[in-house]
C-alpha cells in the first residue's frame, strides 16, 4: 500500500508539473500569437493613415508597409492556434474565442486575408486610388475573424 501512494504521490507531482508547463507553453503562444498581429497593425496602421488621408501617401512607403504584411501573411503561423489558448480557457490572456476552433471556418479566413494581402501588395504603390480599396479589402478580411472569433474584452 505504501509503494501504491508514493507512486500515486509521484504521478500527481508529474502531473501538475505538466500543467504548469502547458499553461505556460499556451501563455507563450498567446503572447507570440499577439505579436505577431501587433507587427501586422504596425505595418497596416500608416495605410490606413494614408487612405483616410490622415498621412500623406508615399509610393515606396506604403509598398514596403505591403511588402512587410505579405512577408507576415507567408508566414506558416498554424503553431500560433494551439487550442486552448482561448478566452475561456485563459481568461484574462486573450480575446480568442473557442469558436475559432470549432466552426472549421479558419482556414477560409485566413485565406481571406492572405489574398487581401496580396492585392495590397499589388496595389499598395500604385497610387492613392488603387491603395484605398485594397486597404478597405484587408481591413474587411481582419473584421471578418474578429467579429466571428474574438471577444470584446479579455
Amino acid at each position: 500500500m505504501k509503494r501504491f501512494a508514493i507512486s500515486a504521490l509521484i504521478a500527481a507531482t508529474a502531473f501538475a508539473g505538466l500543467t504548469a508547463t502547458a499553461q505556460a507553453d499556451a501563455e507563450q503562444v498567446i503572447k507570440a500569437r499577439q505579436g505577431y498581429y501587433q507587427m501586422v497593425l504596425s505595418n497596416f496602421g500608416p495605410l490606413v493613415g494614408m487612405a483616410k488621408g490622415q498621412v500623406d501617401y508615399d509610393a515606396a512607403t506604403a509598398q514596403k508597409f505591403a511588402d512587410n504584411i505579405a512577408k507576415l501573411g507567408s508566414l506558416d503561423n498554424g503553431h500560433l492556434w494551439l487550442p486552448g489558448t482561448d478566452n475561456e480557457a485563459m481568461a484574462g490572456k486573450t480575446r480568442a474565442l473557442p469558436a475559432i476552433w470549432q466552426d472549421g471556418k479558419i482556414g477560409e479566413k485566413a485565406m481571406a486575408f492572405k489574398t487581401a494581402v496580396t492585392g495590397l501588395q499589388d496595389a499598395a504603390g500604385q497610387g492613392l486610388d488603387a491603395l484605398r480599396p485594397a486597404v478597405g479589402a484587408l481591413g474587411n478580411s481582419c473584421k471578418g475573424c474578429h467579429e466571428s472569433y474574438r471577444a470584446e474584452n479579455f
